[in-house]
């Protein structure tokens, strides 16, 4: 027997959902929702409830939506059960329009996001980042609430321990310290500094010490909404121990609040006690603060403030990964010789590996050494070991970036660059790399908005203005401002012997010779045995047809570096006495990989190198070798652009004129020179080679006549200008 009845002839479906009081509860349910999750936000945020017992809570009211329509059907109309086809229809509607309904919300919610993004005008220090779904936090440097001068510094050492223990947190995006630094005392919302780092968390906290004891308070705090998602006080005494403990406990509490969980590795990790030394880890904290400013005199002072901490702690792994970054910077940034950087940078970083092999601070270190070799490879695998270590490593990414721009991966390096920037917002040196990328694919105007980025952050760093310099001289053809940036870097580190050497090259391709020997002859007279300035030495002695003292500079210096441009100055040498034997033989023992069986492997940091190989292999009658190394070298240099630093040059010109086409040689010569090249022009025009076939056609001189004006009026616009006039970023297009 049917127990429930037909539906009464002629009642519509809507009528029966009424009787049935399907509508009547359902219109009731969502009052009580609604009631219920105002209810909720207003006790939530007076008791700083996490945002996701409210999301938990809707949720559940969702899903209890169609429990509750389903049992009125059921019970509605004493017990009737039979559901016909048009009244399951609008059932379901009513189902898919709940669903539809919170979709859109949500949807709604995100769109309204984007477009405020969108409606806000670009900001260039933003347009590289990466999209990182991973839930993100800036840790604010911390108060000293001891009111004690003295302990400023021990403050900021706990506030760079937290945040790097956080930045270890794979499952976490954290700023780095250098772009948290900038919003030390602030009184901006923490809604503008989470705009600004890109994050949607804050930590902040401060430190009181008092005697042998320390005391340590931290929030965490949604910036959006300004409510406290997670805070804890620590009252400890004063070891190194205890200190560790507790940024162990901060870093994992965070996680938590921020539902990202650690691995078994990176919770071993966060237990580890660097040193149990106090004075040790001061020491290193003082060496790494000398280390960010990047100049000649405070890497000295980091190295020295990294031993003090070995002398008192041999066994701190990361005082010898801080003391290889030194050792290794100095290279770059002061007149130390190489291999006696290397050297004992490898074993500050082999130190540092035994005693922690998943150090990830090691690995970039490692990356840099190898870099300096030229060991691309071998540093690449450093630099990626690094970053699986430990994602949120900004320098190991930026260094990564540019390794990659000088091979010439550069799309591969844009990336990178882009990815160092999200996690360092407001690095001057992580800003610097991306516009050093950029600059490589040609993306003049972005590279310039980070180097003015980078100038803004800390304008007494020389670096954004010698890249911004040689911009303005090597792509733009705007030598007068290249000239005053150049010299405002000079100004700013002239412990580093490479500043007084970028400005001699720049005075040197203007054609203005007295200057240029000016300052090289002052920059010898300093740094006798320093390989750039040697280098340089061999280039103009090369230049003025001196191949003696070209060769004995040049042999200095491939001493040191045998895979240095001074190797021309020699092989130049060989080939004016037709030993072609010789300079084969130079070139076979600093590039192996050019004679090497089977594949021929290549990149921008080789193939310009490859192509001068190339006539002397026309003269030891190995012809197809040099065909090889021209096809080869004609694909890298496709994936570069013609100008900057970075740019190719006139490798095309030289490329068609050793294969014998003249007319092509001479077109593309005529393109580089009317697009502004002037890189080494009156090398090409002299000496070089590779140019030997095309060098007495009347269009070429004529291209150089031209290139040879253009010189000398910069030189006079110049030479108009006082050499002490103040720079005006705004005189430079900046």
């Amino acid at each position: 027997m049917n127990d429930t009845p037909p539906v009464r002839e002629g009642e519509g479906a809507w009528v029966t959902l009424r009787r049935r009081k399907v509508v009547q509860w359902g219109v009731v349910y969502v009052a009580a929702a609604w009631g219920f999750l105002q209810g909720l936000e207003y006790v939530g945020e007076a008791f700083h409830w996490p945002d996701q017992l409210r999301q938990i809570a809707l949720i559940a009211l969702l899903i209890g939506l169609p429990v509750v329509l389903v049992l009125a059907w059921y019970h509605g109309d004493r017990g009737q059960q039979r559901i016909t086809t048009p009244e399951f229809a609008i059932l379901t509607l009513l189902l898919l329009l709940g669903g539809g309904a919170f979709w859109y919300y949500q949807h709604s919610t995100e769109t309204e996001r984007d477009a405020a993004t969108a409606d806000t005008p670009a900001r260039p220090e933003r347009a590289l980042e990466a999209t990182d779904a991973r839930p993100s936090v800036a840790v604010l440097p911390f108060e000293n609430r001891s009111d004690v001068e003295k302990d400023a510094f021990f403050v900021d050492g706990i506030h760079d321990d937290i945040l790097t223990q956080l930045s270890k947190v794979s499952a976490l995006r954290v700023i780095s310290r250098t772009s948290v630094e900038q919003f030390r005392d602030t009184k901006l919302p923490m809604k503008a500094i989470a705009d600004q780092l890109g994050v949607t968390k804050i930590l902040e906290g401060g430190v009181q010490r008092a005697g042998d004891r320390v005391r340590i308070h931290v929030q965490l705090i949604d910036a959006s909404s300004d409510a406290h998602l997670w805070a804890e006080t620590y009252d400890r005494e004063l070891t190194a121990t205890d200190i560790f403990a507790v940024q162990s406990e901060v870093a994992a509490a965070v996680a938590r609040a921020l539902s990202a969980t650690l691995t078994s590795a990176e919770r071993a990790n966060a237990d580890a006690v660097p040193t149990k030394s106090l004075e040790a880890w001061e020491a290193y904290q003082l060496g790494k603060h000398r280390t960010a400013k990047r100049t000649g005199a405070s890497l000295i002072d980091a190295e020295r403030f990294f031993r003090r901490a070995l002398e008192i702690d041999p066994h701190f792994a990361l005082a010898y990964a801080g003391l290889a970054d030194a050792l290794v910077l100095q290279i770059d940034y002061s007149s130390v010789p190489t291999p006696t950087a290397l050297a004992k940078a490898d074993e500050a970083i082999e130190t540092a590996l035994r005693l922690d092999p998943a150090l990830g601070e090691a690995w970039a270190s490692a990356g840099l050494v190898a870099a300096s070799r030229q060991e691309f490879d071998r540093a690449e695998h450093n630099y990626r070991r690094a970053i699986e270590l430990n994602p949120n490593y900004a320098p190991a990414r930026y260094w990564l970036s540019q390794l990659l721009t000088a091979i010439g991966r550069v799309a591969e390096s844009v990336a990178e660059a882009g990815r160092a920037v999200e996690l360092d917002p407001l690095s001057s040196k992580a800003n610097e790399s991306s516009a050093i990328a950029l600059a490589a694919m040609g993306r003049w105007e972005e590279a310039e908005a980070r180097l003015r980025k980078a100038i803004e952050i800390d304008p007494a760093r020389p670096a954004p203005y010698l890249i911004l310099g040689t911009m303005r001289a090597y792509a733009q053809n705007r030598f007068t401002d290249a000239a005053l940036l150049l010299r405002r870097a000079l100004k700013l580190d002239t412990a580093d012997p490479s500043r007084i050497i970028d400005l001699a090259v720049l005075y040197f391709d203007l054609g203005d010779d007295s200057e240029a020997n000016r300052l090289l002859n002052a920059a010898l007279e300093r740094w006798p045995e320093d390989t750039a300035v040697l280098e340089f030495a061999a280039s103009v002695k090369l230049m003025q047809h001196d191949l003696h003292a070209a060769s004995q500079h040049a042999l200095k210096v491939l001493e040191v570096e045998p895979r240095s441009i001074a190797l021309r100055s020699l092989t130049m040498a060989d080939r004016r006495k037709g030993d072609y034997a010789a300079a084969r033989a130079r070139y076979a023992g600093a590039y192996p990989e050019f004679f090497a069986p089977g594949a021929l492997k290549l990149d921008g940091s080789t193939y310009w190198i490859a192509i001068d190989l190339v006539p002397i292999l026309q003269k030891t009658g190995e012809g197809e070798r040099a065909r090889m190394l021209l096809d080869r070298s004609e694909q890298v240099m496709r994936t570069l652009p013609r100008l900057g630093r970075a740019g190719y040059w006139v490798t095309d010109v030289q490329i068609h004129a050793l294969r014998g086409d003249r007319a092509k040689a001479i077109a593309a010569l005529r393109d580089a020179a009317t697009a502004g090249w002037r890189s080494d022009w009156r090398y090409h025009r002299d000496i070089d080679p590779n140019l030997d076939s095309i060098r007495n056609d009347p269009e070429f001189k004529a291209i150089f006549a031209d290139i040879e004006r253009d010189m000398a009026r910069q030189r006079a616009a110049l030479a108009a200008r006082p050499k002490d006039a103040p720079l005006e970023l705004a005189e430079t297009g900046t």
